[in-house]
């Protein structure tokens, strides 16, 4: 817990960005140094999980719950510059339920992006189920950029502005994808995205690799996304890293109807940065 969140919260001009476009980029958000170590760490778990699936250095790779691998991934999960936005736009009844990171090697020979921009929304089946139009946010994205894709062709991420309020895709008269723009980040970027804006995945038809860390936050009583292998950071992490991490000490009605001991996150705010959480 670190009075630099209450230094870095959500402003008025960002929630307004964010509510209106449904996605904004805070530039500079990590430092050189950590995301050199970020990478060094990726890095090897990449050339691990490649082995293990026989990939070879040219092929990309999607790699699941990294969050409990190293505590440089632990770091970022309530980063001083980013999770005070997080909990500005979601609240405080809020979990980690879902971490990964894509690694696309330069003109990569398969992985994600690489047959095209596959537009799609977070969250699968949310979006087959939930009747509302437009639909809930529900939960958010936080990417960290550690290689720069400030120039085309990069592996950039994809989006179309304003479309988290349209549940299905925008086309232009020729049944094509509609207001698509490339997301040009650079190292040490992070780029917050609604789960229901539309958004791509695009060619690396560079010679820079592409590498980014994909914090996914919710409610809580949101199941997991994967299998948020985290019981032993339990022990040595602070209360609300424990909330984060999936933690209901009241049991699992405490996920949906929280008690105190539950989001300790809530208390941080009644107390420290005015939130009365009165809901």
């Amino acid at each position: 817990m670190s009075n630099a969140w209450l230094e870095n919260q959500l402003t008025p001009e960002e929630e307004s960005s964010f509510a209106e476009n449904g996605y904004m980029i805070i530039e500079n958000a990590i430092p050189p140094d950590l995301v050199e170590r970020a990478t060094a760490v990726l890095d090897r778990l990449t050339a691990e999980a490649k082995a293990n699936e026989g990939l070879g250095p040219d092929d990309g790779i999607n790699i699941f719950d990294f969050i409990g691998k190293d505590d440089v991934f632990l770091e970022l999960l309530d980063y001083p510059t980013t999770f005070p936005k997080v909990w500005g736009i979601l609240g405080w009844n809020i979990q980690l339920y879902h971490s990964h990171t894509i690694v696309t090697p330069p003109n990569a020979v398969s992985g994600p992006g690489q047959q095209g921009l596959n537009w799609h929304k977070d969250s699968a089946r949310l979006n087959n189920e939930l009747e509302t139009d437009p639909q809930p946010r529900i939960s958010l994205k936080v990417a960290f950029f550690l290689t720069d894709t400030s120039e085309l062709g990069r592996a950039n991420l994809y989006v179309i502005p304003g479309s988290h309020l349209l549940n299905k895709l925008p086309v232009d008269e020729d049944r094509k994808p509609a207001g698509g723009i490339a997301v040009r980040a650079k190292p040490g970027d992070a780029v917050f995205f609604d789960r229901r804006i539309w958004h791509a995945s695009s060619p690396n038809t560079s010679d820079v690799p592409r590498k980014v860390l994909f914090y996914g936050y919710s409610y809580r009583w949101l199941r997991p996304r994967d299998d948020m292998t985290v019981d032993h950071l339990m022990g040595r992490v602070d209360p609300i890293r424990q909330q984060l991490l999936g933690a209901a000490p009241s049991g699992w009605h405490g996920y949906s109807s929280p008690k105190p001991e539950d989001v300790p996150l809530r208390a941080w705010m009644q107390e420290r940065a005015g939130e009365n959480g009165a809901d």
